[in-house]
């Protein structure tokens, strides 16, 4: 009885705080284990949908959810002319999305095998019990968790959330996807715009077998970003201890293209900087002024860059070095692919980067050896900056900059 006590006397001066970060611990070990998740899923034909050349819709099995067995939907396509390996891609919608049969299609005609899943549960049927007008998708009878807002779930067993399934989602149809002989293993990427950005900054540091990855839009530090992301997370600790893609940004050693706007209003320009400064790979940014937000993935700038990699084994443009000193900008690039132009967008606003007013003015941009150099002079009282260099329609962009 007295060794009872005396137990019980421990555990209750052990502090809260000790016990949850140890929980907390318990919880990032859990998530990092998805990356383990190396063989490749059944594969199911999803009956009634109609494939195309080289492209069917197929289900494949993911994890339990609340106990019940649950599988994704997706498209699956491989280009039709391709002789050998092909590299391949992963696509991850945004939110209001599901799997894009034009995106992978997209893919397939530049010579990627591609699948493009659903991470809600959903196909890429309308549900029609919904209001007439009201967009969404049908859910099949496999289906696992929703997203419920931003992070709305965080109360619930980590396996019962619905990024931890999403999570696991990508990294099962990475193994789905590398799997097929007629893909290279070594050359599989992944991309994600919006809430699949999010989806594509978590999983890179979880699964380290993907060649490339592009987050549009989407990224981490978002309990920072003074909108409905900071406001939302910024008492959620299993965010910020355990979910935030900054816990395992450290982990990032493969190519990244930071895809997005400047007035973006989700996913703020110096959170996504927070990302691709915390990672030690190389990484090259696209910011488009005007692009704005959307499931849209015709822009050409993904699969440049992709493209780039998997032939090159590295971006066509990234910065190499910027400077601003006095009321001059130099920003260095070096790019496999001629410059043609360059801009350079500044702001004079301050406070959350997709309200800000900002500005194009003419910038210089000349050859120098195997290196590019941009010059421009920095209007008075800019507070935050970058360049854009152009090689016909495609953009790379230096750093975005914050001036004091």
């Amino acid at each position: 009885m007295m060794r009872f006590l005396s137990l019980l006397i421990v555990v209750l001066l052990v502090p809260a705080a000790a016990i949850r970060a140890d929980d907390l611990a318990a919880e990032r070990r859990q998530i990092l284990e998805l990356g383990g998740l190396t063989a490749a899923p059944e594969m199911h034909p999803a009956e009634g949908f109609a494939d195309g050349p080289g492209m069917r819709a197929v289900f494949y099995d993911s994890l339990p959810w609340k106990g019940k067995p649950t599988r994704v939907f997706a498209w699956l396509g491989l280009p039709t002319n391709a002789t050998g390996k092909v590299p391949g891609v992963v696509l991850v919608h945004g939110g209001g999305g599901s799997a894009f049969k034009e995106w992978v299609r997209q893919w397939n005609e530049r010579g990627f095998a591609a699948i493009s899943i659903s991470v809600e549960g959903q196909t890429d049927r309308a549900d029609p019990e919904l209001p007439k007008g009201t967009p969404g998708y049908r859910r099949h009878a496999w289906a696992g968790p929703q997203r419920n807002g931003i992070y709305g779930d965080s109360a619930e067993p980590l396996a019962d959330q619905w990024i931890y399934h999403a999570v696991a989602d990508t990294v099962l149809a990475n193994s789905l996807l590398r799997s097929l002989p007629e893909v290279d293993a070594d050359k599989v990427g992944v991309m994600g715009i919006s809430w699949g950005g999010v989806i594509t900054a978590t999983v890179i540091s979880i699964d380290d077998r993907f060649a490339f990855a592009i987050p549009m839009y989407g990224c981490g530090s978002l309990s920072d970003a003074p909108n409905q992301y900071g406001r939302t997370l910024g008492t959620n600790t299993l965010y910020r201890q355990v979910w935030d893609p900054m816990v395992r940004m450290d982990r990032v050693k493969l190519p990244v293209l930071w895809f997005s706007w400047p007035q973006e209003q989700h996913f703020p320009l110096d959170c996504q900087a927070a990302c691709y400064r915390a990672a030690p790979g190389p990484h090259m940014v696209t910011l488009v002024p005007g692009m704005g937000h959307g499931n849209d993935f015709r822009p050409p700038h993904g699969y440049a860059f992709a493209e780039s990699v998997v032939r090159e084994g590295k971006p066509w443009c990234m910065q190499t070095a910027a400077t601003a000193a006095g009321d001059t900008v130099r920003v260095e690039f070096a790019s496999t692919k001629p410059l043609d132009r360059a801009t350079l967008i500044t702001t004079t606003d301050a406070g959350f980067t997709g309200n800000r007013t900002w500005t194009e003015s003419p910038a210089s941009v000349e050859r120098q050896g195997d290196g590019w150099i941009v010059t421009a002079p920095l209007p008075a009282g800019t507070t935050a900056w970058f360049v854009n260099v152009h090689s016909g329609d495609l953009v790379a962009s230096s750093d975005y900059q914050e001036r004091k």
